[in-house]
């Protein structure tokens, strides 16, 4: 069976309380990985985004797969976990961001609502990236700005899909499982991370690395001598197939 090596971290970057939340659940059939990125007053990103990954990680330990269907159960039930939380006074209005990634150690499949960014790489060279559910991913899409501007344009904390909004959970979710072989990578990043490590830097990062552990280390340099002041939480999964 082919080997998937994780490493996780999560920083509260220049703030005073840190909003993400990450975590990987590895059985004897199938693994999952998750981050997420909260929003709302009164502590409610907190909140949030652990509702939401420790909800997914629980409905995957009791009904582990790898299926669209999967998918949307695991999402769906981390939404209805926060939609829940938010009758509490002063939570009513968090939600949070996600990006999940699930494989039975042959192939992958990923879900995601949000700006929290799932990256695949082949080769040593990003294959895919998921889009962003935000007013300047949409922009770049329809050809105003480039996607290199989506970094640091004004709107970039703009929305469009999220875990706790009201209503139906809308999100992005694959219908197909995509190989995964030695020598494939995986990077889950909220938008503290990626909004200062570019594309070509994750590439050259993961070309000097022999460990997930390594990689991450590489690029979290990168970011600490690009930060100063109140500056965004940052956190960060990193999935390399040996």
């Amino acid at each position: 069976m082919t080997e998937f090596r994780t490493e996780q971290f999560t920083h509260k970057g220049g703030r005073r309380n840190n909003e993400d939340y990450c975590g990987h659940l590895m059985l004897a059939d199938f693994v999952c990985w998750t981050a997420a990125d909260g929003a709302g007053g009164h502590e409610g990103g907190e909140i949030a985004s652990e509702t939401a990954v420790t909800a997914i990680l629980d409905v995957f330990r009791d009904d582990p797969g790898m299926s669209s269907e999967h998918l949307w159960k695991y999402l769906r039930t981390a939404h209805s976990a926060i939609i829940k939380k938010q009758e509490v006074p002063g939570l009513n209005s968090m939600r949070t961001t996600i990006a999940v990634l699930v494989s039975d150690y042959k192939s992958a499949m990923w879900a995601h609502a949000g700006d929290t960014r799932l990256y695949m790489l082949k080769d040593g060279r990003v294959l895919f990236q998921t889009k962003d559910h935000s007013m300047p991913q949409v922009l770049a899409d329809s050809g105003q700005i480039s996607a290199k501007e989506i970094r640091y344009h004004q709107d970039r904390n703009r929305l469009l899909k999220s875990l706790g909004v009201e209503g139906a959970l809308s999100a992005s979710v694959m219908e197909d499982k995509v190989p995964a072989k030695e020598g494939d990578a995986f990077l889950i990043c909220t938008d503290g991370f990626w909004e200062h490590i570019t594309e070509t830097e994750m590439e050259i990062d993961l070309a000097k690395s022999e460990t997930p552990q390594q990689w991450l280390l590489h690029m979290r340099g990168r970011l600490a001598r690009r930060v100063d002041g109140e500056y965004d939480n940052y956190s960060a999964v990193a999935v390399i197939v040996q």
